[in-house]
This record gives C-alpha cells, structure tokens and sequence, in this order.
C-alpha cells in the first residue's frame, strides 16, 4: 500500500528519476520553457520550484544545494544570475502548466511547463490588471472637495494667460493701421 506516497515515480527507479528531473529542469531554466508529458510537467514542478526559491539566496551554500540537484555549472550560474533576479519579489508559483493536445503516437496527455516571469504574453495582461485597482476607502465628499480646489488652482493661470493674449492683438492691431495711413498719405502726393 501506499500510503502518503505523493510523488508519482513515473515508472522508473530512483536514480533514472532524478536524473531525468535534473535534466528537465536544466532545460527549463535554459530554455524557459519546454514540451513533454502532463505527469513529467507536475513532477517537475514539485522538483524546480523549491530550487527557485533557494537560488533567492545567493549564497555558497545555497549554490552547493541548487548544484546538487541539478549538475550543470552553467546552469546553475544562469539560475542565479537570470531567474532570481526576476522572480526576486513572486512569493512562489515560478512555473507555469499549459495543458496540450495528446500526443499522436501514443495519445499520451501533453503539457507546455514554462517560467511564469518569462512570458511576455501573460506578463501584459497582469501588469495592466493591477494597475486597474483602486482604492474604495476615500468618502464622495473628500473626492468632490480636492479636484474643485485643484481647478480652482488652475483656473488662475489660465485666466492670466488669456489677459495677455487678449493685450497682445490690440497692440499689433494699432501698429499695422499707422503705417497703412502713411501709404494712403503717400499715394495723394
């Protein structure tokens, strides 16, 4: 029996297990987003996010703990460097599972995983979501008060503006008249 056994073993021994886990999830990180199985694709969750999560931590230690599970210098170095730097401020859920047509050979169920913080797509939308909320403590009668005083504010300047505007073409409306009586002068004699 299997009793409070979670973790599917997807049909293979221990250490092709996690060999192939450590694999995918280097191909994840690298590639930031990858093709293959529904049930490989939650396995794989379980196993790259709690590596995530530690590389927030740039430290020795946590280096020697990503690198134990994934065995790719390069790898490693770019999940520091790159993916940490990005999911800095998400609290987890650094992946994402998109479901796909079945396989044709085998009608195996398929699944896109990616890295959330690398879709562009996505990454639009939930930008411009949270920039639609708002705030619903403020009263009517503060919300009516402070943009009639920020008119009121305004309405000066531009009352002046419009005092100078309206000087300004009746003083160049009287020079041009001056001359045109010294032209009419000019055509009697």
């Amino acid at each position: 029996m299997r009793h409070g056994k979670k973790h599917n073993h997807l049909g293979r021994t221990t250490s092709h297990r996690k060999a192939m886990l450590a694999n995918m999830a280097s191909s994840l990180i690298t590639h930031k987003r990858i093709t293959t199985t529904l049930a490989k694709a939650k396995a794989l969750r379980v196993y790259v996010e709690p590596i995530i999560t530690k590389s927030k931590n740039d430290t020795t230690h946590s280096r020697r703990t990503v690198f134990a599970y994934l065995k790719d210098k390069e790898v490693v170095t770019e999940l520091f460097r790159d993916v940490a730097a990005k999911v800095a401020n998400r609290p987890g859920g650094y992946t994402r599972i998109i479901k796909l047509n079945n396989r044709l050979g085998d009608n195996a169920e398929m699944a896109l995983i990616e890295l959330v913080d690398y879709n562009e797509v996505y990454g639009k939308d939930t930008a411009a979501a949270e920039k639609k909320t708002t705030r619903r403590g403020r009263t009517k009668a503060k919300k009516a008060d402070a943009p009639a005083a920020e008119v009121k504010e305004e309405a000066a300047p531009v009352a002046e503006v419009k005092e100078e505007v309206a000087e300004a073409p009746a003083a160049e409306e009287a020079a041009p008249e001056a001359p045109a009586a010294d032209d009419a002068e000019e055509q009697k004699a």
